[in-house]
């Protein structure tokens, strides 16, 4: 079982356009609303890849009540935090002739510390063992060290957790162990404060002399590099790479941890990753792919020792 703390959901809405400039009025071709930020999206990338999942969010306003509408069609079981401030929207808009997606996304929503009990008392409730993914941007109101606490909170009650985020509250969760960091180069770069030309698996090993855990840094078509103990790994695909890329991190860490959550190796989990975020990338939607293009890329997914 897996379980996908969503801190700071959204509608994610995507535009296709046959064209877009600023300053003008576009008529879009197709429109795609789902239920999204990152624990979202993840959650139902890994739901996708076949494993079990549930989702705990804080969710509030018309645009929560879609958000736990879409879950449900998508087969992941919610357990929401009613909010008092209206659930963010995140806009993409794809441009056919320029194949440039340009992004506008709102702040996360604000939290109560009632909110905040109440999701830890959600989360306190998780009788099967398993993982705890906390993804997303944090929102301003989330008080520094809170993440590090659910770290904890989660280890107390058997459960192995897995944290993709940035800024201050990845700083100040890594000595709280989580088992596994999923950051992309840029956010690896900005922890350590270190140019992002920086070797990742130095980047890598720097964390994990930190958390004592795996880590994983993503790197677009370049592929992504892990770590785990004295072991590294790079997984790269040689296909080509599709137009929308939005949500393809979150769809890694959803199939990296359906495989590690059904078994697998750290290699196949790590191919299951990356076949995941290459297939969502081929068609519009965060988090949005079928199983047979993820498993499909996840069998030439090349991981060798690094």
């Amino acid at each position: 079982m897996i379980t996908f703390v969503a801190l700071s959901p959204s509608v994610d809405v995507t535009y296709l356009v046959d064209e877009f400039t600023e300053g003008g009025t576009f008529r879009p071709t197709t429109v795609l609303r789902v239920a999204g930020g990152k624990a979202l999206n993840a959650a139902r990338a890994a739901r996708v890849a076949g494993a079990s999942v549930r989702a705990v969010a804080i969710l509030g306003g018309t645009s929560g009540d879609f958000i736990g509408q879409q879950l449900a069609v998508a087969g992941v079981p919610l357990e929401a935090v009613d909010a008092v401030a209206e659930t963010r929207t995140c806009v993409s808009i794809a441009s056919a002739a320029s194949g440039l997606l340009t992004e506008l996304y709102e702040h996360p929503s604000a939290i109560s510390t009632v909110e905040l009990a109440e999701l830890r008392r959600l989360l306190g409730h998780s009788a099967e063992a398993g993982w705890w993914a906390i993804s997303g941007g944090m929102p301003s109101s989330f008080p520094v060290g809170e993440l590090a606490g659910l770290v904890r909170l989660g280890h107390s009650l058997g459960q192995r957790v897995a944290i993709d985020t940035h800024g201050a509250a990845l700083a100040t969760a890594l000595d709280a162990g989580p088992d596994l960091v999923k950051v992309n180069r840029r956010e690896a770069a900005e922890l350590l404060g270190t140019d992002a030309d920086a070797d990742a698996f130095d980047l890598a090993h720097r964390i994990r002399s930190v958390t004592g855990g795996r880590v994983v840094i993503t790197d677009g078509a370049k592929g992504s590099m892990a770590v785990d103990g004295s072991s590294r790994w790079l997984a790269s695909w040689s296909g080509a790479i599709g137009r929308f890329p939005v949500g393809s991190g979150d769809s890694y860490l959803g199939g990296l941890l359906a495989g590690l959550d059904r078994g697998d190796s750290f290699e196949d989990a790590l191919r299951l990753g990356s076949g995941a975020a290459t297939a969502n990338a081929l068609v519009p939607g965060a988090g949005v792919f079928t199983v047979e293009d993820a498993t499909r890329i996840a069998s030439e997914v090349v991981v060798a020792a690094g």
